[in-house]
């Protein structure tokens, strides 16, 4: 009798296996770009992913200010936060925030994208976004990868 065993694999932290990824975000839609981010940040690419365990990578994007938005989102989509104290919200036009801070409309499309608790906290860590072309991440000689091939 010819009986095989098959066990589930479950990651954890020392199992893990982290890369570094860059993503050139210029000319990429911004939901489109920020769903496939948020895919390689939480592991789901990986055929070892485990729902409880940071298993993703860590991934630079750089050119955040080049990012695209389709229809009127630039002047129609807003930014809103709140301090805690009565009047104390704001809110602020996408084309702002892009001028302002254009590494926070990428970082805030992609925390949406993240669960909402303690490891999706954790998992947002791994992201590393920059206005320009240049990074800091240099030393850990990130593999630069095309969001075409990710489904």
């Amino acid at each position: 009798m010819n009986t095989n065993s098959y066990k589930t694999i479950s990651a954890n932290k020392a199992t893990v296996n982290k890369e570094w990824l860059l993503v050139d975000a210029e000319g990429e839609i911004l939901g489109r770009l920020a769903s496939k981010v948020a895919k390689l940040i939480r592991g789901k690419h990986k055929p070892d992913f485990t729902p409880h365990v940071d298993c993703g990578d860590n991934v630079v994007i750089i050119n955040a200010e080049k990012v695209v938005m389709t229809g009127s989102k630039w002047d129609d989509k807003e930014y809103i936060r709140y301090s805690g104290y009565p009047g104390g919200q704001k809110s602020v036009v996408a084309s702002e925030m892009l001028k302002k801070h254009p590494e926070r409309v990428v970082e805030n499309a992609v925390r949406g994208m993240l669960p909402r608790n303690r490891l999706g906290r954790a998992i947002f860590k791994n992201l590393y976004v920059y206005a320009g072309g240049n990074h800091e991440q240099e030393a850990q000689k990130p593999k630069k990868i095309e969001l075409d091939k990710i489904k």
